[in-house]
């Protein structure tokens, strides 16, 4: 059964149809515009994507190329062998000041105590 509201809204489509017409034309061409407007949107943040993931491509073959060529280039290993060889000189370096240091603590030594130093040469 039809409520006395139905029966209201049949009547007002039945009066004026082309006034249902174009309101719904009308609502046809918002949503149109609103499609148009997604599309646009949707097909630059493709664009963008397809940018952006060129340049995390090109920007890890790089680093590959960077630790691949690096490690093994002539400059690298130039450069590792002056680190060898400046390590052995801080060894060298480190043992000649023990030795001198030791020297100096000597004489250090027979300075302080004169008497024990002249005892030990038989001087007195």
């Amino acid at each position: 059964m039809l409520t006395n509201e139905d029966i209201k809204r049949i009547k007002k489509i039945e009066e004026d149809p082309t006034k249902r017409i174009e309101e719904l034309e009308g609502k046809c061409r918002e949503a149109g515009r609103a499609m148009i407007e997604l599309n646009l949107k949707w097909e630059s943040t493709l664009a963008e994507n397809k940018k952006l993931k060129k340049r995390a491509e090109e920007a890890e073959g790089e680093v590959t190329i960077v630790k691949g060529i690096g490690q093994n280039s002539p400059e690298m290993k130039a450069l590792q062998a002056e680190v060898e060889n400046l390590k052995a000189d801080l060894a060298r370096s480190k043992e000649e000041h023990q030795y001198d240091n030791m020297v100096h603590q000597k004489e250090l030594e027979s300075l302080k105590n004169p008497a024990i130093n002249l005892r030990n040469k038989g001087l007195i």
